[in-house]
């Protein structure tokens, strides 16, 4: 079994779709107006943007949180949280070992928590 899609809620899809073409670096690949769908790739999942859908906290990889959050600070998205190591990885299992795990939380801008994740090797 896989994950196939995820939903999040947007109130605006013009708004959601530059905020998340900017932030993952590519356009969207789907969109159907009526009934309001609006589609991203994720790496082989579907990120879905919907009126309908209720608010839920995403978790997206990056690679580097701290760039990620001042570009997203930048451009005037809140920031919730600000980047911090959250634990060191001692071997392979959840990620590389000898790096740390890195998250800070942002709004998008329909107004959903999104959480940043990335893996880096300690300063």
């Amino acid at each position: 079994m896989e994950l196939g899609q995820v939903a999040q809620h947007a109130d605006d899809l013009d708004r959601a779709a530059a905020f998340y073409a900017e932030l993952l670096g590519a356009p969207p690949t789907g969109r159907f107006d009526p009934p309001g769908l609006l589609f991203f790739d994720l790496g082989g999942t579907r990120l879905l943007l919907e009126r309908g859908a209720p608010s839920a906290v995403l978790y997206l990889r990056v690679e580097s949180v701290r760039d990620q959050v001042e570009r997203l600070r930048a451009a005037g998205h809140p920031v919730e949280s600000e980047p911090h190591v959250i634990f060191s990885h001692a071997d392979d299992t959840l990620g590389s070992a000898g790096t740390d795990e890195w998250q800070a939380f942002v709004r998008d801008s329909e107004g959903n928590l999104l959480g940043l994740l990335s893996q880096e090797r300690p300063d």
